[in-house]
C-alpha cells in the first residue's frame, strides 16, 4: 500500500476553520490551533445564547404588559389571573404587541380582566 498523506483534506479542514474565525482578533483568525478553539467556543456561545434570546424576549414582553396594566390600575399578576378567569387565551408576545400598538384594544382586554376578577369575588 502506498503511504497516504493528508495534504488536500487537511488543507480543506484548516480553511474551513479559518473561514469560520475570519474577523476575530489576533491569532484566532490566523493560526489554526487557536482558531480551532475559538471556533468551538463560538459554537458553545451560539447554543447558549439561542436559549437566552428566548428568555430575554419573554422578559421584555412581561415588562411591557406589566407597565401597560399598571397604567390602567392592575398589577401584572392580577391582570393575567383575570385573563385566565375570563378565558382569554393570548400569549405574552401578543399582549405586548397590543399594549404597544393598539391602546383601545388593550383597554378592552383590561376591562374584561377586571370584570372577570369582580365576578369571581
Amino acid at each position: 500500500m502506498p503511504r497516504v498523506r493528508k495534504g488536500a483534506a487537511r488543507r480543506q479542514k484548516h480553511k474551513k476553520i479559518l473561514k469560520a474565525t475570519r474577523g476575530m482578533w489576533g491569532a484566532a483568525s490566523r493560526h489554526y490551533r487557536v482558531a480551532l478553539d475559538k471556533a468551538f467556543k463560538s459554537g458553545v456561545y451560539a447554543t447558549r445564547d439561542r436559549k437566552n434570546r428566548k428568555r430575554d424576549f419573554r422578559r421584555l414582553w412581561i415588562t411591557r404588559v406589566s407597565a401597560a396594566a399598571m397604567q390602567r390600575g392592575l398589577r401584572y399578576s392580577e391582570f393575567m389571573h383575570g385573563l385566565d378567569e375570563a378565558n382569554i387565551r393570548l400569549n405574552r408576545k401578543m399582549l405586548s404587541e397590543i399594549a404597544v400598538a393598539d391602546h383601545a384594544a388593550f383597554d378592552a382586554i383590561v376591562e374584561a380582566s377586571k370584570a372577570a376578577l369582580a365576578g369571581k369575588k
